[in-house]
């Protein structure tokens, strides 16, 4: 009987520990859907449009990668993702990858995984289109207010290297222009394709000077840990490569703002 009775308990155990086991391995996509963070106001990248849809080169892969996971459009749900906010959406579980202008480094590394990367961009500088003073970084040391996103990597750039100028750090890029257009800033930094993308939504009103001064991978984060899905993120990118749409993606969202197109990046497993 005492036999009979422990081997009950172990098996009421076993099944305690198999349903918390695959708890722990569920995502937020219980629901049948996969979560993806996303920027909302990054033209030509990643925008919500005033009808509620999203569209961009980041939107196109990340949907791109969904289908080949096996959920269609119809079945991903999608999240704002902002600079400061990527890690810990990641961390806490509310998304299941985020692709939003997400440069690899080695301290982002120490928090969360990178599948990619899937673009290669540079840091630039855009100004006022007839602005003069400014033509590249030396130029901003002059007490010049420049503005970027809290928690982004130009930013940090900026004050890791020019110590001289006046950063200022918003919420989002969109705001960094509109101070832009309305004079209270002098230049806006981030990466070429997402300042292009500013410029070609305000035609006349802004230019790129500097041209790039930093490489920037952009890679598509998932959460410290999640070696399967990152390898099956990275055969998605890598199809995407091959069958032709990545290119037509890129000059789908950056032909308009005269950007040629490059050779996709090599894939780092």
């Amino acid at each position: 009987m005492r036999v009979r009775r422990l081997l009950g308990v172990l098996t009421r155990l076993g099944a305690v520990l198999a349903v918390g086991s695959l708890a722990g391995a569920c995502t937020a996509h219980d629901s049948g859907k996969i979560t993806i963070g996303v920027k909302f106001d990054q033209p030509g990248l990643s925008v919500k449009r005033p009808d509620g849809t999203l569209g961009g080169f980041d939107v196109d892969v990340a949907r791109y990668v969904a289908g080949r996971l096996g959920y269609p459009p119809a079945r991903i749900a999608w999240i704002e993702a902002p600079s400061g906010q990527r890690e810990m959406l990641l961390r806490n579980g509310q998304v299941d990858y985020v692709v939003a202008t997400y440069s690899i480094t080695d301290a982002r590394r120490a928090k969360v995984d990178f599948a990619g990367p899937y673009l290669l961009a540079g840091q630039s500088l855009l100004v006022r289109a007839d602005n003069t003073d400014i033509t590249g970084t030396a130029s901003l040391q002059r007490h010049k207010k420049l503005c970027s996103v809290s928690g982004s990597t130009p930013a940090q750039r900026i004050k890791d290297r020019y110590p001289g100028v006046q950063l200022q750090r918003y919420d989002t890029y969109s705001a960094c222009v509109e101070a832009l257009r309305n004079n209270a800033i002098d230049a806006v930094t981030t990466d070429d394709v997402i300042l292009a993308g500013y410029a070609a939504q305000s035609p006349g009103a802004f230019k790129l000077v500097g041209g790039r001064f930093s490489e920037e991978k952009y890679g598509i984060g998932v959460r410290k840990g999640n070696d399967s899905l990152r390898q099956r993120i990275n055969d998605a990118l890598e199809q995407m490569e091959r069958d032709g749409s990545w290119r037509a993606a890129f000059v789908d969202n950056f032909g308009p703002a005269g950007f040629a197109v490059p050779d996709p990046p090599p894939i780092q497993r």
